[in-house]
């Protein structure tokens, strides 16, 4: 009986009913003599596109569903997060994304797509770029829009073959740093040619980044004079976290330790917490909230806060630090708080992110450094050879 179909078993060639899909997704086409590309790919957390129900509703069934941001049985937790929780926080959480929402979008997002676009500029002043073939810098989000994998696949489109991971995280830790790996990672087990990848995990002593640290919050004390309290409020993760081996509890801390003697400040004069509890299990102490009431209590009057874990405004910082614990605070008898913004786009701070990036850059060829009689040259070796291209 005559087969109805022939398959060429190396190519994959389809010649009658039989297709069969690539399972790594194709290569963009290649020119024999273009100029290799290096980019950074600056990351943050994610938001969700609106500040609706629906909108948080996705958002938070693909932030929530990773197993790096809640490490309990899967089936247990898919139970509970489709059942009850995704069933009640998306319009609670609805409501607090409108309070700090901007004509532009969330703070998140424009502040991270401003961070890149000014980091790009500050690199094109430096040796590892070039004037024509300048390094390229994008942004992604690990949960929401544009995604890890989508921003990697453009610059894979647009011929980048080396790629930097520069998280917005300056601390390290499993929930939030590991997991935009294996965003990285699982776009690597569709992809066909993968880029060469470094990976930035932390830089929470970096001088730099404690620099852009201080001098936000000595331009504040210039301007609004100096509290009795300064709070340094970090993002909170399970205290099992910590037992684990999370490195998150102890970077915070030497952040913390760091930024204070910059300022030449005691360990009376600050304080370190933690915010953002989420569920019932116990989180890093102390708590952000129930400090700044117990300070009130004690007949303290004025406290700053600044989140040093947080390069870009937020939920966490606009709704959560400058509206919420503001209140408790006044309301148990403080008078004066004032909310220290974070990084954002400060002069400083951008510096701070070109100078990291350029760390770790070290050993990679400058952008596109290749001489067009070299390009031209491999390109003939290749025609010569039968390319078409």
């Amino acid at each position: 009986m005559k087969a109805p179909f022939k398959l060429n078993p190396l190519l994959g060639e389809n010649r009658g009913m039989l297709s069969i899909k690539p399972r790594f997704s194709p290569e963009p086409k290649y020119l024999h003599g273009q100029t290799n590309k290096t980019a950074v790919l600056f990351c943050n957390l994610g938001t969700p596109e609106s500040p609706t129900p629906k909108a948080l509703r996705r958002y938070l069934a693909e932030f929530l569903s990773d197993p790096r941001v809640v490490e309990i049985p899967r089936w247990l937790w898919l139970m509970i997060l489709h059942g009850i929780i995704l069933r009640i926080r998306p319009a609670k959480s609805a409501k607090k994304y409108a309070s700090i929402w901007t004509p532009n979008g969330s703070p998140l997002k424009v502040w991270t797509e401003t961070q890149a676009h000014a980091l790009q500029s500050e690199l094109e002043q430096t040796p590892h770029s070039n004037a024509s073939n300048p390094i390229i810098v994008r942004y992604a989000m690990r949960y929401g829009h544009p995604n890890i994998g989508s921003q990697l696949s453009v610059l894979r489109d647009e011929g980048v073959t080396r790629v930097l991971i520069l998280p917005a995280y300056p601390q390290y830790s499993a929930t939030t740093t590991a997991s935009l790996f294996d965003s990285v990672f699982l776009w690597g087990t569709k992809s066909r040619q993968i880029p060469e990848f470094r990976f930035v995990n932390h830089y929470h002593d970096h001088p730099s980044y404690i620099e852009a640290l201080a001098t936000k919050v000595q331009a504040h004390w210039s301007s609004k004079g100096r509290s009795e309290k300064l709070l340094m409020s970090f993002h909170g993760i399970p205290e099992r976290s910590l037992h684990l081996g999370d490195p998150y509890h102890c970077e915070c801390h030497k952040t913390a330790r760091l930024l204070a003697e910059k300022l030449g400040l005691s360990k009376n004069d600050y304080i370190v917490t933690f915010q953002s509890r989420f569920g019932k299990a116990k989180w890093l102490e102390p708590y952000t909230e129930p400090t700044a009431k117990s300070l009130a209590e004690q007949g303290v009057k004025s406290i700053d806060v600044i989140c040093p874990g947080f390069t870009s405004d937020c939920l966490e910082t606009l709704e959560e630090i400058a509206m919420e614990v503001r209140e408790t605070f006044i309301h148990a008898g403080g008078t004066e708080f004032n909310y220290i913004p974070c990084l954002n786009d400060s002069n400083v701070w951008i510096k701070a992110l070109a100078k990291l990036a350029q760390e770790n850059m070290q050993g990679w060829p400058a952008s596109g450094t290749q001489n067009d009689k070299d390009r031209q040259a491999s390109k003939q070796n290749a025609l010569a050879m039968g390319a078409t291209e």
